[in-house]
């Protein structure tokens, strides 16, 4: 090892670009003539929520307004506040303005709040207050309170293209100030690129990276540190795929899996099994919803679909990963394949709305048991044509009255 001292914060916390000209990326929020960028320069800023995935720039963005505006900025985690630091930054809030001074509340991880916090927030951004800025990597839509939602400006932050990545890269590598420029750091252009791939857009991952490697690496006999692929790969110890299985790329990977065997595509499919089991997702999780797949899209236009699922879900059950992995794409490749039907589906929905609008319409009479001798008496029963004595070509009406002739299934 290199005896270098460290500096005391973390290099991606160094690097945070501290005004809106070096922030990379975001140009459809925060470019030229945008309203975000023109609401931060002129200090007038609603009260926003930041969507994005990890290392795309929300806190960062979070840092260059507190930078620039004049309000009180007040910055918590989700995670480890609650109601009684929201009734303090209320308390300080209340003595600012007093002042003349508005004051800025930037929640990192906003999802994190439940209903009781978020809902004790509302009155104090409702009136004006507090000016929020919420940063989350889930979908407000689902975590944050409709009522807040509804007084906030959603902004969606987008995965870092690679170009940005390596523009970061670099210039941690070169800045003497806050990066890695006082070090002389040998990389090249292919390991360069390859960290930044494997990033998949997140400039903290990069960064730290980065950091760990060149701090772990010995310099060579020209006083210089090189660092190979090799250990930017050594670096990273363990998969660097993003997949949060509580999380909205989560139901983005299974929609896509879903979509593709549905078109027919056996390939795409494939690549979307891949993506999910080698970031580690249970594979029964994978075997149920196949299963489901079998009797939704397939249906009887294959009955033997749902065999497959069945059959791939209790494979799984007993062998696992990674052994496993072969059997699901054995069944998602059969069921892209299959001719498709979501005729079950459709009827289903249709039975189902009956249901909702009709409600408990009565069984009709000739078609009940009659265990007793009172039910008998009541109709139970009478007049009911048993099938087989018909050779199964009766004529009986099978559906409450309101309903008679109902038909929910087309071909069959």
């Amino acid at each position: 090892m290199i005896g270098i001292s460290k500096k005391t914060k973390p290099l991606a916390d160094r690097m945070r670009p501290d005004s809106l000209v070096d922030f990379l990326g975001q140009d459809e929020v925060i470019g030229e003539g945008k309203l975000l960028k023109k609401a931060i320069e002129s200090d007038q800023l609603p009260s926003i929520i930041f969507w994005g995935p990890p290392g795309s720039g929300k806190t960062t963005l979070a840092a260059i307004i507190a930078k620039k505006t004049k309000s009180e900025f007040i910055q918590i985690s989700a995670v480890s506040s609650g109601k009684k630091d929201l009734q303090a930054i209320i308390e300080q809030a209340r003595e600012k303005e007093k002042q003349g001074k508005k004051t800025i509340l930037f929640i990192d991880e906003i999802h994190r709040w439940n209903k009781t916090q978020q809902d004790a927030l509302l009155p104090f951004v409702e009136k004006g207050l507090i000016t929020l800025i919420g940063a989350t990597t889930e979908n407000p839509s689902f975590e944050v309170r409709g009522a807040l939602l509804s007084r906030c400006r959603v902004f969606v932050l987008k995965q870092l293209g690679k170009i940005h990545i390596i523009q970061i890269i670099n210039r941690a590598i070169k800045d003497k100030a806050n990066g890695l420029g006082d070090l002389k750091i040998q990389m090249d252009k292919k390991t360069i690129e390859a960290l930044s791939s494997m990033s998949n857009g997140d400039a903290r991952v990069a960064l730290n990276v980065l950091e760990y490697a060149v701090y772990s690496s010995p310099e060579n006999k020209k006083k210089k540190i090189e660092i190979t692929l090799d250990i930017i790969k050594e670096a990273f110890q363990k998969s660097h795929l993003f997949y949060d299985k509580d999380g909205e790329e989560h139901y983005n990977i299974i929609s896509a899996l879903h979509k593709s065997m549905r078109g027919s595509d056996a390939d795409a499919a494939l690549y979307w099994l891949a993506r999910m089991l080698e970031a580690g997702e249970d594979p029964l999780y994978v075997a149920r919803r196949l299963v489901r797949f079998a009797s939704e899209d397939i249906g009887l236009a294959n009955s033997r679909a749902l065999e497959q699922a069945v059959a791939a879900y209790n494979a799984c059950h007993f062998i696992g990963l990674p052994e496993c992995n072969v059997i699901l794409a054995q069944a998602v490749v059969y069921m892209a394949k299959c001719k498709k039907s979501n005729e079950l589906y459709v009827a289903y929905g249709k039975a189902a709305k009956d249901v909702k609008e009709y409600g408990n319409l009565p069984v009709p009479l000739h078609i009940r048991n009659a265990p007793t001798g009172l039910m008998k008496e009541l109709g139970y029963g009478l007049g009911y044509k048993y099938s087989p004595n018909f050779n199964y070509q009766e004529k009986q009406d099978y559906f409450p009255e309101e309903l008679r002739g109902k038909k929910y299934l087309k071909n069959l």
